[in-house]
């Protein structure tokens, strides 16, 4: 029987440097990786990383789907949303690791404790003990 994980989301991120952000992702944040597919030229064509029960893939750029990596210093418009059972903790561990912190650890109005930070390439990361539902009517 194949292990199915409770998430119906799972984030696609390209890196320019998907090997390093693969292991910079471990390291710093604590994911654990699960596939990685090799592509022909030394890439990654396709890769899966679990935190908790979720998952994130990462790949190598794909010009012919018009997948790019972060564009430094150009902002973004997204944020991906991790919840993990002790902000404090792992908030030490990607510091320790180097991540660029972008929020410090704060405890938020509506209930959660977490922390922002940006990964190798620029990606934002808020690392929380808040799970989605809670004020749901």
């Amino acid at each position: 029987m194949t292990e199915r994980l409770p998430s119906s989301i799972y984030p696609s991120l390209t890196y320019a440097d998907a090997r390093a952000a693969i292991e910079w992702l471990c390291e710093a944040f604590g994911f654990e990786e699960r596939l990685i597919v090799p592509n022909e030229d030394g890439g990654v064509m396709h890769s899966e990383l679990q935190l908790g029960d979720g998952v994130v893939m990462v790949s190598s750029p794909k010009p012919e789907q018009d997948r790019v990596a972060p564009t430094p210093n150009a902002g973004t418009s997204y944020t991906l949303c991790v919840r993990v059972d002790d902000p404090d903790a792992h908030h030490a561990r990607a510091k320790a690791a180097g991540a660029t912190i972008v929020m410090e650890l704060v405890d938020e109005e509506y209930g959660a404790r977490g922390y922002m930070a940006a990964d190798l390439e620029g990606y934002r990361w808020y690392f929380s003990d808040y799970s989605p539902g809670k004020w749901w009517s």
